[in-house]
């Protein structure tokens, strides 16, 4: 399938990357506001660039859209492509309120066109084995689920001098302009409404609590930085999802069911590490041996090995996604908009549903304040 990029900021590399597996996938062209980004994005993949986005969506060989501008751009470029009788990928979120968002998909379903959001890291190996291992009854019935989305302290690092491959700079004020939850929420969410179904309400807080992050950046239009909330899920599932831009980096999800534990080391890692521990077996040797230190020392030991064995599962080949800390296969998503659109893999209604579900929740979590601390989802999986 034949398909074009609007947007060549950071994030495009990672598609790029992740592209040259995807054979079934054809890169027309890419647009760009910015003509010197856009001149140096095509000269170091050797892509064609187009003069405009009119031009983008007049061109009929191109049958889908990747999105991957900023997300206050989303609602009018999806809308227009939509128009324009193209199937949509769109980056996170699919725009900047519930109300906006469901307009595009009922925009969608009426064309008859594919709609799907980011992110895509529910689509990777360590997905599918957890998936196949609550699945299986692993750990019994699942009852809680503590996500973590903590991305260090980045604003403290030399965020400045961020460079993709092909030049571009990391957006730093217009991530903390927009908020870490906004951006990243969406990594946890499509791996908890994947496992458990739609989320029924939230219950939480978000805050703003550094002001230095190393740029200008006026206090009204800064972004939370820290959110935490209850996740209640229509199946009974509770979760508690954390994101922020404080805490060490911790990209973790553990499911704590009946009859054990299963962690997955790291969401954004295709093939990340998971590890299993049952009430019925014995804890890790390694794991005993560490608890046996720490009561001859009389101490806690902060860094231990994990208690449970390792989870082993077939892995496909990694070589063509990015190195740490970003190892998503960012095309995948794209594929599933190609599938959908040939009736195979997940369906358009899914897609879509669970794009809205997804931006829904997230902008939620980024400004749950706005709601008193507590809100009662609207869209759902099954309507």
């Amino acid at each position: 399938m034949r398909f074009a990029i609007i947007g060549t900021g950071f994030v495009a590399d990672y598609y790029m990357k992740t592209l040259a597996h995807m054979d079934v996938l054809e890169l027309a062209g890419v647009f760009d506001i910015d003509q010197a980004r856009l001149s140096q994005f095509c000269d170091y993949y050797s892509v064609k660039p187009y003069a405009s986005l009119d031009a983008v969506l007049q061109d009929e060989t191109v049958e889908l859209i990747a999105v991957l501008t900023t997300p206050e751009t989303h609602y009018d470029i999806v809308s227009a492509a939509l128009a324009a009788g193209k199937h949509v990928y769109c980056e996170k979120p699919l725009a900047m309120n519930l109300d906006d968002a469901r307009k595009l998909v009922a925009q969608a379903q009426s064309a008859g066109l594919v709609l799907a959001g980011a992110p895509a890291n529910a689509y990777s190996d360590a997905f599918k084995a957890t998936s196949k291992a609550l699945q299986e009854n692993k750990i019994g019935k699942p009852k809680l689920v503590y996500a973590e989305m903590e991305d260090g302290a980045v604003f403290r690092e030399k965020w400045q001098e961020w460079r993709s491959w092909s030049g571009a700079p990391w957006p730093g004020k217009h991530e903390f302009e927009i908020g870490c939850t906004l951006e990243h929420a969406g990594y946890s969410l499509s791996w908890l409404i994947s496992l458990f179904g739609s989320i029924k309400r939230i219950t939480g807080m978000s805050a703003t609590l550094f002001m230095d992050k190393g740029v200008e950046i006026a206090a009204a239009d800064m972004a939370p930085d820290f959110s935490t909330a209850v996740l209640e899920f229509e199946n009974g599932v509770i979760a508690r999802l954390t994101c922020g831009l404080c805490a060490p980096k911790d990209r973790s999800l553990t499911i704590m069911g009946e009859d054990g534990t299963l962690t997955v080391a790291d969401l954004w890692d295709h093939s990340s590490a998971i590890f299993v521990e049952r009430k019925d077996q014995p804890l890790s040797f390694i794991f005993r041996l560490f608890r046996r230190l720490e009561a001859l020392r009389g101490r806690f030991m902060a860094a231990k090995p994990h208690a449970g064995s390792r989870l082993k599962y077939k892995a496909g080949k990694d070589d063509h996604l990015p190195a740490y800390p970003s190892r998503i296969d960012f095309a995948a998503g794209i594929d599933a908009v190609r599938l959908a659109a040939r009736g195979e893999g997940k369906s358009p209604d899914q897609l879509a549903r669970e794009a809205l579900h997804i931006t829904e929740a997230a902008l939620v979590l980024n400004r749950i304040a706005d709601h008193n601390g507590r809100y009662e989802m609207v869209s759902s999986l099954s309507q």
